[in-house]
């Protein structure tokens, strides 16, 4: 059966806002609160209102190839983007959701225009200086937050490469950090490097 494309995003949400009076709407979204290694990024995004553009979606719906080709094409159009990352020592001294929050408030602070309403990815919206509304699975219906997602996901997944430079005992640009069983059983054999979340590494108290 052949596949069925799925429909680019449309604005139905950010244009809701729109009609309340609200001008300059970004959407910012965060990449690896899971790993147990790296910093945690996020990215804000301001899109031109209504720019349609084909397959965007959800970055954890898309292939890696898929997600590198739409990271130019958001690139070139945005208004306005930036990506923020928080280290590992900050992660582990405030725990991941602060930190996630902390790296998307930063992201919208390098936006230009300032935007006048934040649509955040999830169920929180913590300590923006402007209206942040949280939007559950919003990378899913807001191009703008979809656009963030997609930015946030490859700038992490390169920064991977990086730490994957590194420290390659750990075979981190495969699996981008996330507690494989590859991943566990080297940090056993090696024990965490300088990258490692330590208060990510619990299960090795209990072996």
């Amino acid at each position: 059966m052949a596949r069925i494309p799925k429909k680019p995003l449309e604005w139905v949400l950010e244009e809701q806002y729109y009609e309340q009076g609200f001008t300059v709407i970004c959407g910012t979204d965060e990449a690896g609160r899971g790993p147990l290694v790296g910093p945690v990024t996020a990215a804000a995004c301001i899109l031109p209102r209504g720019l349609i553009i084909a397959e965007l979606n959800d970055s954890k719906q898309i292939s890696e190839k898929k997600r590198e080709r739409l990271y130019e094409i958001i690139v070139e159009n945005a208004v306005s983007w930036a990506v923020e990352a928080v280290e590992p020592e900050i992660i582990d001294q405030i725990n991941i959701l602060n930190a996630s929050q902390l790296a998307m408030r930063r992201a919208v602070a390098r936006l230009t225009p300032v935007p006048d309403l934040v649509l955040v990815d999830g169920n929180v919206a913590r300590d923006f200086p402007i209206k942040a509304v949280p939007i559950i699975k919003g990378d899913g219906i807001s191009p703008n937050i979809a656009a963030a997602s997609i930015l946030a996901k490859v700038s992490r997944d390169r920064l991977c490469i990086q730490l994957d430079a590194q420290y390659p005992e750990y075979g981190i640009a495969g699996h981008k950090g996330y507690p494989t069983k590859e991943h566990m059983d080297a940090v056993r054999k090696y024990g965490p490097c300088p990258a490692h979340r330590k208060s990510f590494l619990g299960f090795l108290n209990k072996e």
